[in-house]
């Protein structure tokens, strides 16, 4: 069984920074992709990064590139993501997630999921 538990969103004003953690139990990532999607209300889940956990490469969407910065830490089997100069339109639930196969980008490549944590932010 795998379990990932996310932590660290919130309220933040437009123009600043959080960083959501995302720790997995039950499995190691080694040669596969932990990813990260958010989901806005009345809208779909939507790929925001991911990361090779073996080499560290990293995958963005391009609304957030040059803000965003998915990492990972192999010893604690957890994976970051720092939001840098956050705007109103990222307000979303953000989840962390454990790549089964196929496209890093679609979100039925995914089997397991975090609880999601709540990001808004303010302008």
């Amino acid at each position: 069984q795998v379990q990932l538990v996310e932590s660290g969103g919130g309220l933040v004003q437009a123009g600043g920074s959080l960083r959501l953690s995302c720790a997995a139990s039950g499995r190691t990532f080694r040669s596969s992709f932990m990813g990260w999607f958010r989901q806005a209300p009345g809208k779909e889940r939507d790929f925001v990064a991911a990361i090779l956990w073996s080499s560290g490469q990293t995958y963005y969407a391009d609304s957030v590139k040059g803000r965003f910065t998915i990492s990972r830490d192999n010893a604690k089997n957890t994976g970051y993501l720092q939001m840098d100069s956050l705007k109103p339109e990222d307000t979303a639930v953000y989840y962390c997630a454990a790549l089964r196969g196929g496209s890093i980008y679609r979100r039925d490549s995914y089997d397991y999921w975090g609880q999601g944590a709540q990001v808004t932010v303010s302008s």
